[in-house]
């Protein structure tokens, strides 16, 4: 570190590892969901793996005490002794941060999340990235499950936790490592988006909207990163592309490799048409090149999830899947947790947990929901947590989300004082425009205030849709056990 800098860390984007295989790696930040996969992947690899971070709570508290992993609460000078061979940073950590200033001190060897991925799990392996501003863990974990039927064993991390596998990360011993394509910022010292670092030889577009509005200045900003990921696709590999979406379509020139689109339009090679929502299945059938390819049936239901579950089938085709193993694999998948998570049935009320937080996600989960549930009153829960929506860039886009919510519920977004007061999202005002577009809608302060609106207003027959991109103190479960 040069000198007149103590107060904070001078670090490079480079990548900086010893030339020797390390033997102790330490994670700065290792309670995030990728830093903890990652840790269970160096773990699983044989080496000894150490961490510090100061949100130290289930499950992640949990998942890491299971694989015996020392973790450290809070961050200090001192984590950093004895000396580890390396240190793998995490985006949560600043320059700020008394681990990172000690780091530069020492010159020890460092990585990015990313970088340490593939690394150290990603080298031999041919990359599938599954990216996009929306369904890219849903579609992730689809391909990771399509492969595992086709007995690839397939390596993979995932932003969310599968069902059909025991977590969200495997090294796995066949060519392919699945990897979710994240946009959002890599490390303090490398403000490029993550999946730069994935050497992607096939990627999966779901499409491209503004979000992210606490790195990203403006949708060009964001659709910048995803012109670099396209460009670096080698012309031996393959962009499979929404073709629904006009922004993802205008990128496609971009690409060295070829392209094939996917969607509903009728400008898309590769379409899905009839398409039934059932009870418990959705049925569909599947078009390549306007010629009948297959029928097929997923649990799965939403006109976004049929659009991810196409991107794979796509990827399928190219790969060279039987179609047989492809329809089992479909028919089989389970989802993903957090994800129209269904968390309980108590006195004939059905209570769902998502992640759904961008305007987009919000209005096509809650018209899903809607869909399969036709005659059932839907309640929708919704809490302003992310670091765009507690921000007032979607305040007017949010009250064209609830449409097809017969009663929602919003809560003051956690964490407001951290946002300038003139850039600050309302929940009262939200609530307010959506009673302007005749739609029954209720403030309530707290996660508490909301249990109560629930249980007061639930009845039986009712679906309880609960969205948050955080942990939301729980609420889902609590709901459950109150009913």
């Amino acid at each position: 570190m040069k000198s007149g800098h103590s107060s904070y860390a001078e670090l490079s984007p480079t990548l900086n590892i010893a030339p020797e295989e390390p033997d102790h790696i330490h994670l700065m930040g290792i309670c995030g969901t990728g830093m903890s996969s990652l840790a269970g992947i160096l773990k699983d690899s044989g080496y000894h793996i150490t961490g510090s971070d100061q949100n130290i709570y289930p499950p992640m508290s949990d998942f890491l005490k299971d694989l015996s992993i020392q973790v450290l609460e809070g961050y200090a000078a001192e984590n950093l002794h004895p000396i580890p061979d390396l240190v793998i940073v995490g985006n949560v950590i600043t320059k700020h941060n008394p681990e990172a200033i000690e780091l530069a001190r020492l010159n020890t060897p460092y990585l990015s999340l990313p970088q340490a991925l593939r690394h150290f799990a990603m080298d031999s392996k041919k990359s599938i990235v599954p990216c996009g501003t929306h369904g890219k863990t849903t579609t992730a974990a689809l391909t990771a499950w399509i492969l595992e039927k086709a007995g690839m064993s397939p390596g993979f991390m995932i932003g969310g936790i599968p069902n059909n596998f025991r977590g969200n990360f495997r090294l796995g011993n066949g060519p392919f490592f699945v990897v979710e394509g994240d946009e959002y910022d890599t490390a303090f010292f490398d403000k490029g988006p993550k999946f730069l670092h994935y050497n992607p030889l096939i990627t999966i577009l779901t499409g491209i909207e503004f979000d992210h509005a606490d790195i990203y200045q403006n949708l060009d900003h964001v659709i910048e990163s995803f012109r670099k990921l396209i460009r670096v696709i080698p012309p031996g590999g393959l962009l499979i592309a929404n073709g629904d979406d006009p922004v993802s379509k205008n990128q496609l020139n971009d690409a060295k490799c070829p392209v094939i689109t996917y969607g509903f339009s009728q400008g898309s090679q590769w379409k899905a048409v009839d398409i039934l929502f059932e009870e418990d299945q959705t049925q569909f059938t599947v078009l390549k090149n306007d010629r009948k390819y297959m029928t097929g049936s997923t649990p799965l239901y939403g006109r976004h999830n049929i659009s991810n579950l196409l991107s794979t089938i796509v990827l399928s085709d190219f790969l060279g899947i039987d179609k047989p193993v492809l329809y089992e694999a479909m028919k089989t998948f389970k989802g993903v947790k957090r994800r129209q998570e269904i968390k309980g049935k108590k006195r004939g009320i059905l209570v769902l947990d998502d992640f759904a937080h961008h305007p987009t996600a919000v209005k096509e989960t809650i018209r899903a929901v809607k869909e399969k549930h036709k005659t059932r009153r839907l309640i929708a829960v919704f809490e302003p947590r992310s670091n765009s929506s507690r921000r007032d860039i979607f305040q007017e886009k949010y009250a064209l989300s609830f449409d097809m919510a017969d009663l929602i519920l919003i809560p003051e977004p956690p964490l407001i004082a951290k946002i300038p007061s003139n850039e600050r999202f309302s929940s009262r005002k939200l609530v307010e425009d959506l009673r302007d577009r005749d739609l029954e809608a209720f403030y309530c302060p707290d996660s508490d205030g909301l249990l109560d609106q629930i249980i007061r207003r639930s009845q039986e027959g009712d679906v309880v849709l609960i969205m948050s991109n955080g942990p939301f103190d729980n609420l889902p479960q609590r709901v459950v056990d109150a009913l």
